[in-house]
């Protein structure tokens, strides 16, 4: 599944969001946590194997929040919100034409993803949430928050290292280092501790109620960073959710036993297959002739706009279609509908 990357860029105003689609299948939809990098984060061992093992079959869409990574590091204050986080995510799947997803929300992307799925319940197929909580303001004793906050403020080195030891419980001198050395590089100080102070304000306890979508929320015991009862209320608050404990005492999924973890989320998303299409004739995928002239302009690099004037459509119109020769050809992306189309010589 890692082997394959794409690397692209959502205008949002006149800022970037830099976003990655790996693999092959149904989107798979994991919301940004706390500060991440597209391509660094692929550096650790573990990470590749919890992904690697979680997104089998499915189409792996994660992206870097405004001022991370490889998204533009411009961060306004308007930006640090529950609110702006659910835009930001509802925004990428608009641009990837994509009605209905799989989330899988770890730490404070799991408030995002519960958020998103509570407002908008028709795009949600499965959640997965993993190390979550229902509200920030209980992930520490009143003043620890703030004595971390100016640790990161004052030496992002040694706030680092002091984040890294509540992040990654027993893990080893490597592990430390390497984690620590990767927030330092995608994230400035200041930009860290601010989306830090969001992950203690974000708030979904009058979110979780609304949730109707099969849920699966797995958090382990010994979590360092977010308190084991703070998943098992998440779980208590969703209506119909499955609550999986794991022993260990590291918070990402990616250290301590991820193997156990991945087995834990892969029961929500499991029923996934995949690659299926890749088993289907010419004659099964139907497409009509109105979806074949609008599958040869989107070969030829046309966006919905020229489509629109050469085949005298509306733009809307023309969404919609490409939208339904997606979903026909069992691709998340206008360029893999193309490749599969002609792989099945029906361009």
């Amino acid at each position: 599944m890692v082997e394959k990357s794409e690397i692209r860029f959502l205008p949002l105003g006149a800022r970037r969001v830099a976003y990655e689609m790996r693999g092959d299948g149904p989107p798979l939809v994991a919301p940004a946590w706390w500060v991440s990098h597209l391509e660094l984060d692929w550096q650790s061992v573990g990470f590749r194997r919890f992904w690697e093992g979680v997104a089998t079959g499915y189409t792996l869409i994660r992206y870097d929040r405004l001022g991370v990574g490889m998204s533009d590091r411009t961060l306004h204050d308007s930006d640090l919100s529950l609110g702006g986080e659910v835009a930001t995510l509802r925004a990428l799947l608009d641009e990837l034409e994509l009605e209905r997803v799989s989330l899988i929300g770890g730490s404070s992307g799991s408030c995002t993803a519960v958020a998103f799925a509570a407002a908008f319940p028709e795009r949600v197929e499965h959640l997965v949430l993993y190390g979550s909580y229902p509200d920030g303001a209980a992930l520490t004793a009143p003043g620890v928050g703030n004595a971390i906050l100016a640790a990161v403020r004052a030496h992002w080195g040694l706030g680092s290292r002091l984040l890294s030891d509540i992040f990654l419980g027993g893990a080893d001198s490597a592990e430390h280092e390497l984690f620590a050395r990767l927030q330092r590089e995608a994230a400035t100080a200041e930009t860290a501790a601010a989306l830090l102070d969001l992950v203690y304000r974000l708030d979904v306890r009058a979110h979780l109620p609304l949730v109707r979508q099969p849920a699966l929320v797995v958090h382990r015991r010994g979590d360092r960073a977010v308190p084991f009862r703070l998943g098992r209320e998440v779980a208590a608050a969703i209506p119909g959710a499955t609550f999986i404990p794991l022993p260990g005492s590291a918070h990402f999924p990616w250290h301590d036993d991820t193997d156990s973890v991945v087995r834990a989320c892969r029961q929500a998303l499991a029923p996934v297959q995949p690659s299926p299409h890749h088993a289907s004739e010419p004659e099964s995928v139907l497409l009509s002739s109105r979806e074949r002239e609008v599958l040869a302009c989107v070969a030829r690099g046309l966006g919905d706009r020229e489509i629109a004037e050469q085949l005298v459509l509306s733009p809307h119109t023309v969404h919609r279609h490409v939208a339904n020769i997606r979903r026909k050809l069992g691709r998340t992306s206008r360029t893999a509908a193309v490749a599969e189309a002609a792989r099945l010589g029906l361009l």
